[in-house]
């Protein structure tokens, strides 16, 4: 019997990425590769790659060339570039990278095993030039579902003549290996978690339909398109047989799901029905728009049980002029309001959000008001972001742009006053009551978790302590009395842990 084929994915980038990892990893194991967490250790290395911004770019590169240097010392044969850097740049990746192997599209995932075998036999899989993949689907929102476009994180989809409904685009396994998501409706991503922690994303759509000045995603993951809820669902009930106890629901604006299914409030449907599913513990809606966000949905965010009253709200400014620049809606008052609304349903509630300093045209003033904005947001989590040009956005043309000297100092003005500001936001929990799912037990570094003001990796953590610790274990949801801060991370005493279910 010939020697198993070995792949190993690494995951650069946003939770979106690793839910495609994950679809990359059931395909995969279900053509009968075998998945190890060790690029060192596998025959081909697949680099999921980042093409945001230009430190997320300089980190997929760092990781390509990492990976590269392991050929010809061990095992691995080839490095593949695949994900958002692969797709926007294609065949200048290839040409700037000889170290990569290969350069696959969004195109490539559905024969993402065939893909690889080319590679490893010394064949040439020629790197797609890109496109504007908004132009892919239909301008109307409500012809998008079954256009048999590829979608990461979808499955396969293809429209046959006269068919109502999606079929599958190629044959799914009836004997799935153990740990392979099953079949979720008439469009079943393959998924292989790469994780075991109870903590999983789920992609709720793909694409974006904004069009923000600064931002070139929606050019290279196109525009909007909504997983369909039965899809949703099965994955998130397979999960739940996978040990996930919080799902924290992805995509580039979960503001806008279900538009083109015919039903813009079909969020605040599916919330409830997936914080039912049995054993889900906590459900986490990430990346809000603050324009799209209608009352109804929060009403849902803040009042349903099970789900988390977190709110990732994507400001980026709060000075109105900036803000009309970036082809964005508010200013400060507007979005106070927005603030005082939400903490009047869930007092408690957890906010978080991204602001861009030094954009074009950004005067003093302005970046005074944002200032005014965030000392009394009382914001639990800042990303703060340095404004640069991104290839083929409308900014990159602006005129007035700032000096990146500038742009830096203003960065740096701004870093250490959003952590005083949320470690201050962090103090005023102490004495709070939180629900912490327990992430890790370590007998040196102690039991730590998230609450639901938390979001995973970015919000920071709580540290449970004292006696009513005894007996915890990963994936055990906890009621705690926060008594200390420090930063924003929270420190909590037990009060009553509910076990893990299976």
């Amino acid at each position: 019997m010939p020697e198993r084929r070995t792949v190993a994915l690494v995951t650069l980038g946003c939770a979106r990425n690793e839910v495609d990892s994950e679809e990359l990893a059931g395909r995969l194991a279900a053509d009968g590769w075998d998945l190890v967490p060790d690029a060192a250790d596998a025959d081909v290395a697949v680099v999921n790659t980042c093409g945001f911004v230009e430190a997320a770019k300089k980190d997929s590169v760092d990781a390509l060339l990492e990976a590269g240097d392991l050929k010809g010392q061990g095992r691995t044969q080839a490095v593949v570039a695949v994900g958002c850097m692969a797709e926007r740049y294609g065949s200048e990746l290839a040409d700037a990278l000889p170290e990569a192997d290969g350069v696959l599209g969004f195109d490539d995932y559905a024969d993402i095993s065939g893909r690889l075998q080319t590679i490893l036999s010394g064949g040439v899989h020629a790197p797609h030039t890109p496109r504007d993949r908004r132009k892919l689907l239909p301008i109307s929102p409500a012809a998008r579902q079954g256009t048999g476009v590829a979608l990461p994180g979808h499955g396969d989809a293809v429209q046959d003549a006269g068919d109502a409904a999606p079929v599958p685009a190629g044959p799914v396994p009836a004997d799935l290996p153990a740990g392979l998501a099953p079949a979720s409706g008439p469009r079943p991503p393959l998924r292989r978690r790469l994780d075991a922690g109870p903590v999983a994303s789920v992609k709720l759509a793909s694409g974006c339909d904004r069009r923000c000045s600064f931002c070139a995603i929606p050019s290279f993951r196109g525009s909007f398109i909504s997983r369909r809820p039965s899809d949703v669902l099965a994955e998130t009930r397979w999960l739940a047989g996978e040990g996930v106890r919080e799902v924290m629901l992805v995509s580039e604006n979960n503001t806008s799901y279900g538009k083109d299914l015919g039903d813009i409030r079909l969020l605040e449907t599916l919330l409830p029905q997936l914080a039912a599913v049995e054993g889900i513990e906590r459900v986490r809606v990430s990346y809000l728009q603050p324009a799209e966000l209608r009352p109804g949905l929060i009403d849902v965010l803040a009042g349903t049980e099970k789900v988390a009253p977190y709110f990732d709200l994507s400001f980026q400014h709060a000075a109105p002029g900036v803000l009309r620049a970036m082809r964005r809606f508010g200013d400060t008052e507007r979005f106070w309001e927005l603030l005082e609304t939400i903490r009047g349903k869930a007092p408690a509630a957890g906010v978080r959000s991204n602001f861009i300093v030094g954009f074009p045209g950004e005067s003093e003033a302005d970046f005074g008001e944002l200032e005014r904005f965030l000392t009394a947001a009382r914001l639990d989590a800042i990303g703060v972001f340095g404004y640069s040009d991104e290839d083929g956005t409308e900014a990159a043309g602006y005129e007035d742009k700032l000096d990146p000297d500038a742009v830096a100092e203003r960065l740096a003005h701004l870093t250490p006053l959003a952590e005083e500001l949320t470690a201050q936001r962090a103090e005023e929990r102490v004495g709070e009551a939180v629900s912490v799912l327990v992430e890790s037990v370590d007998a040196e570094d102690g039991v730590h978790g998230r609450a639901a003001h938390q979001a995973p990796e970015t919000d920071g953590q709580v540290r449970l302590t004292g006696s009513g610790c005894a007996g915890l274990a990963v994936g055990h949801m906890v009621e705690a009395r926060v008594v200390a801060a420090e930063g924003v991370d929270l420190v909590a005493e037990p009060e009553r842990a509910k076990e893990a279910v299976g």
